[in-house]
């Protein structure tokens, strides 16, 4: 076990190092030139001036002297400072993750309660017409995009009926709550499908077993084998799905964010690259990519923890 967590973590490492640079790049290449931006536009711009702020900050030197000095700082937490606020990279995050969390954390909640719970009642009731409607259902909502979902949500229940609000993040935990609703739910939809869909196939899977028919033929009760034999050797599966789009909801809540007019670190992005303010631009793809891989790897270590199969396969 500790020589696959080490080779797990190892994996981390070169992969976050991997995805640095190509971040580094992706925005260095991006249509624009910083110094310009720096300088304060091209207005009155001499070509000394231009010059003498490249230097400044460095701008002058090759890629990959430049992608060095941008790592050795983000190492050491010095994220820059940004071009449109003036402020420390690292204070504007600090500002705004703790509400991109929150969307996350209450997204997920909603995903994993609801899609596993309707993809266990159709395992359940599979072949009925119960089964047909959340199969129906999870499609229709799997194929709405999120931006569209928000549009129908805010017009529905924010305009029409007014029961929520539509932008802002409130203050408070219920007036946060309040708030999320609303976005949660339409950063939720697309993944309630999935997870319904996963549940209901790792349960029929496991509902196929042998050791399941036994249970049965030896009449222990339905709810029990459901709980204890069928639902326990699907959770592997399950439980993978659920940390893998979690990890990628961080990326999805650039959509929501800006339909809800949410400052988090979603708008925050969009933000950034209209105003080619790379500082923040790159500050924040690296902290979506670093949890992402940082929520898939520990998945990828809980997972042989809740399925022994997998277990003895990795030894």
């Amino acid at each position: 076990m500790l020589a696959r967590t080490s080779r797990r973590l190892a994996g981390l490492v070169a992969t976050l190092l991997a995805a640095s640079f190509v971040i580094f790049a992706a925005v260095y290449a991006a249509p624009g030139d910083p110094a310009v931006f720096l300088a304060g536009g091209r207005d009155k711009l001499t070509p000394e001036k231009l010059e003498l702020v490249r230097e400044q900050y460095h701008l002058d030197e090759p890629l990959v002297v430049q992608y060095g000095r941008w790592l050795w700082d983000c190492v050491h937490l010095d994220l820059g400072r940004s071009f449109k606020y003036s402020d420390q990279v690292g204070d504007l995050l600090a500002a705004r993750f703790p509400t991109t969390l929150a969307l996350v954390l209450y997204a997920t909640v909603l995903f994993v309660v609801l899609g596993v719970g309707a993809g266990i009642l159709a395992a359940v009731r599979r072949g009925t017409w119960i089964d047909s409607a959340v199969v129906g259902g999870t499609t229709l909502a799997a194929s709405v995009p999120s931006f569209v979902s928000a549009i129908a949500l805010v017009a529905l229940f924010g305009v029409q009926l007014g029961w929520f609000p539509v932008t802002g993040s409130g203050e408070g935990f219920g007036g946060t709550l309040h708030h999320l609703t609303l976005p949660a739910l339409s950063l939720a939809l697309g993944a309630l499908a999935l997870i319904s869909r996963v549940t209901r196939q790792a349960m029929a899977d496991a509902g196929a077993a042998d050791h399941v028919e036994v249970a049965r033929a030896a009449g222990i009760a339905e709810r029990e084998i459901v709980l204890r034999h069928i639902l326990r050797n699907a959770l592997g599966p399950i439980v993978t799905m659920c940390g893998l789009v979690m990890a990628g909801m961080l990326a999805g809540t650039v959509v929501v964010e800006t339909a809800f007019g949410i400052s988090g670190i979603g708008s925050l992005l969009v933000g950034a690259i209209n105003t080619h303010d790379f500082p923040v631009a790159q500050a924040v793809l690296l902290l979506m990519v670093t949890g992402y891989i940082a929520v898939t790897t520990l998945v990828d270590l809980v997972h042989p923890l809740l399925d022994p199969r997998v277990k003895e396969r990795a030894v």
